[in-house]
């Protein structure tokens, strides 16, 4: 711990820092252009042990508690709100697709600024706030992740021919 701060203060200017991180990051990432989000690159492109999804299920039981994250795609005016589909069209579901990549990217941007907070925090705090950017962060990289994967799927049967199929599954999305 380099500065000192009172208790009070301490968790003024925590609060305060992590709300500047997050509208600061976010912001930031808003402003890059989408075409950076258009394509998988080593950081977006699905593992093999991701299992199209069922990871995801099996392991963290995500369709119990996705839906009650918030959406922060609508923060900022212009921003793509993720939380339901809007639509069941391909050119939706690529926009969906490439904004779900910038929200896994802002998230993991997001917990880097955690080490910072031990520069005024004692230990045991500073290693508080590390575990709450994991703990508010991650769970939000997974649902992208979880909801990317489907809708790529989703996508690749839109061009197959029986597409009755595939509005029916975009329905239950």
């Amino acid at each position: 711990m380099l500065i000192v701060f009172t208790p009070f203060w301490t968790v003024v200017i925590n609060t305060a820092a992590w709300l500047f991180f997050h509208l600061l990051i976010s912001y930031g990432a808003f402003r890059i252009p989408a075409g950076h989000f258009l394509r998988d690159n080593a950081l977006y492109s699905q593992r093999d042990w991701e299992k199209s999804g069922k990871f995801y299920e099996r392991v963290f039981r995500i369709k119990a508690w996705k839906g009650l994250l918030p959406d922060g795609g609508d923060v900022f005016k212009g921003g793509f709100a993720k939380k339901h589909l809007a639509a069941k069209d391909p050119a939706y579901f690529r926009t969906f697709i490439a904004e779900s990549r910038r929200a896994e990217f802002t998230h993991y941007l997001v917990m880097l600024p955690a080490p910072l907070f031990f520069l005024w925090n004692e230990a045991w705090v500073g290693v508080i706030m590390l575990v709450y950017a994991v703990l508010v962060n991650v769970p939000c990289v997974l649902a992208q992740r979880y909801n990317r994967i489907r809708l790529e799927r989703v996508l690749k049967r839109m061009s197959a021919p029986d597409q009755n199929w595939v509005l029916k599954k975009a329905n239950h999305l």
